[in-house]
This record gives C-alpha cells, sequence and structure tokens, in this order.
C-alpha cells in the first residue's frame, strides 16, 4: 500500500488515464480519475484494482491473470447500507487494470457508458448500467470532478500523442506501481516529482534541472515532465533500495 494525498493520488494516475483514453477508452481521464478516488479512498494497493472489479464469471486475459484478494466492502440493497465480503480481480499494475475495465465497458450492458459526449452524463451512464450499487455514485464523482478540476485531463487527453519508441517501465514502491517510466538507452528514466514524493525525497526545479533534495539530477523533459534517470534519483535516499525484475520487465523500489 501506498500512502499518497489526493493531489499525489491523482498526479500519479493521470498520465496512465491519459494514455489509456489516448489508446481508445471510453472513459474521460476526468471520470476515471474520480472513480478511482471514489473507490479506493486515494489509496493504491499492490492488487492495483481501482475500480472494484469483481472476479466475478469472467475468464483471464491478457490484462486479468486469473489473481484475486478477498476484501470486505458494501453494497445498497432495498435502498439500505450492507456490509459484505467479496472475491476482486489482482492486477500487475493499474494500466493492466485499466485495459480490463475497458474490456469490461464493451459489453451491450455499458453502450450508454461508451456513448456519452460528456463526464457528467458518462458519471450518470455508469449508475444507470448499474456499475455500483450506490444511488449517489454519479454525484460524488461529478463533485469529485469538480472538486479537483480534473477535466483538465481530458483535455490534454486530446492532443496528439506522443510518439515514441521507448519501451514502457513500470515503476513500483512496496510493491504498489506509482508511475510509469521509460527505457532510454538501456536507462530507466522516471517522473522526478511523482516517484521522488513516493519514495520520500524533496524534488525541486532549478530553472535548468530536476533536484532531489537540493542535488540537481540529469533531466530530460519529456512533454511537460521532467524525468530523471531512477538510480540518480533514489540514490538520495539511504533507506531506499533499487532492483530490476527481468520476468516482469519493471522497476521494484522498496523503502523502509
Amino acid at each position: 500500500m501506498v500512502k499518497l494525498s489526493k493531489s499525489q493520488f491523482i498526479a500519479t494516475l493521470a498520465p496512465m488515464a491519459i494514455r489509456a483514453r489516448q489508446d481508445g477508452s471510453p472513459l474521460f481521464p476526468s471520470v476515471r480519475l474520480a472513480q478511482n478516488l471514489l473507490e479506493t479512498g486515494g489509496v493504491i494497493h499492490s492488487w492495483n484494482n481501482l475500480g472494484g472489479i469483481k472476479v466475478g464469471n469472467g475468464k483471464p486475459n491478457a490484462f486479468w491473470h486469473g489473481k484475486w484478494v478477498r476484501k470486505g466492502t458494501w453494497e445498497v440493497e432495498d435502498g439500505t447500507r450492507v456490509d459484505t465480503w467479496a472475491m476482486f480481480r489482482a492486477y500487475d499494475s493499474v494500466y493492466d487494470f485499466y485495459r480490463d475495465q475497458d474490456l469490461l465497458f464493451q459489453i451491450s450492458r455499458y453502450e450508454r457508458v461508451r456513448k456519452a459526449k460528456t463526464p457528467s452524463q458518462q458519471a450518470e451512464a455508469l449508475r444507470l448500467c448499474g456499475y455500483a450499487t450506490d444511488p449517489q455514485y454519479s454525484s460524488k464523482i461529478n463533485s469529485i470532478i469538480q472538486s479537483y478540476s480534473l477535466t483538465q485531463y481530458d483535455e490534454q487527453a486530446k492532443a496528439k500523442p506522443m510518439q515514441s519508441e521507448n519501451k514502457i517501465i513500470p515503476i513500483t514502491v512496496n510493491g504498489v506501481q506509482v508511475a510509469e517510466g521509460q527505457l532510454i538507452d538501456n536507462q530507466t528514466w522516471v517522473p522526478a516529482r511523482i516517484v521522488g514524493e513516493a519514495i520520500q525525497i524533496k524534488v525541486g526545479w532549478n530553472g535548468k534541472a530536476a533536484t532531489a533534495n537540493g542535488i540537481p539530477l540529469t533531466t530530460q523533459v519529456i512533454g511537460t515532465t521532467g524525468y530523471v534517470p531512477v538510480r540518480e534519483l533514489v540514490s538520495a535516499n539511504a533507506s531506499v533500495k533499487l532492483t530490476w525484475n527481468q520476468d516482469a520487465s519493471k522497476v521494484e523500489i522498496t523503502i523502509d
């Protein structure tokens, strides 16, 4: 589990929500991020299920490999809240969750979600299609969108995706994905502020480069985000350990 402020939670997930939209997702990034915050309370768990998708009778696919967790939840039955337990899908990464959720939205039941023209219409479509039993589901999503100005990410998703042949590398902290890095010249570069804050490093900008606890780092600006070599960044915190998971092709960071 990674504890983030709500603003950090949104900043961590926004690039992935935008990429999912640019890759063809029917969900507005604003709706996706608001739903993630509503469903999780702003906590990213190691199972990466940010939308309460249950195991159900679905079969494993390219994005969900059949893993699951059993956890407490609640439903509204006949107007009354009922606490219960359920089996939820567990994912290798946040992006895998997004892609599996998009597969769910392709079934006929969610046609109104796919056809929604605005974030508010889509939030209401989620409620009408029965994604959740909470009768206030759409109003809660719309309230979060407004509170955190999440429609800015809808506008960003309209921009033409940057063409890059760099391999995407998931970055995890204590087992939870917090960002996506890029493999450039056999070196993993990560968004400095997002990863730095997740590992308790004070990240700044000196006008030319990102800094870690005041120390300048080798920096590339990709889009509007400063990227730094992950090993340079983690060296600013002696309690952090970095390993490369060859089998999963991801960087694993642990912090005491």
